[in-house]
């Protein structure tokens, strides 16, 4: 896919469609450019955990879990579901598992340079 590209003659509609759609992916971007919360995603990319869960496998205490995924899903990034006491949480949709892949594939695979 690729890239729009700017030009003098834009349109005021496509000028203004491609700043809403920046702050979007700005917003997006914010919201995983912290290391807890990209760390809560990777572990969800593997599918639904527990809050619990969640803090075994960061080494966390719930409070801190807990505010990373309340900001995850006030940016629509994780979605929670209620079982009695416990709360877990999956991924919304794909956009996090493909950006992962992408950030994976830039700084954790090992021919990375």
């Amino acid at each position: 896919m690729a890239l729009p590209q700017f030009s003098a003659d834009m349109a005021p509609d496509e000028l203004d469609n491609m700043v809403d759609n920046a702050t979007i992916a700005s917003n997006f971007l914010k919201a995983i450019s912290h290391e807890g919360r990209l760390m809560i995603l990777c572990h969800l990319v593997t599918g639904e955990k527990s809050v619990t869960e969640l803090e075994d496998l960061l080494a966390a205490r719930q409070a801190a879990v807990s505010q990373q995924l309340s900001r995850l899903r006030l940016e629509g990034l994780v979605v929670p579901r209620r079982d009695g006491k416990a709360i877990y949480y999956r991924l919304a949709d794909d956009r996090p598992r493909r950006i992962l892949e992408v950030v994976y594939e830039l700084f954790c695979a090992e021919n990375h340079s």
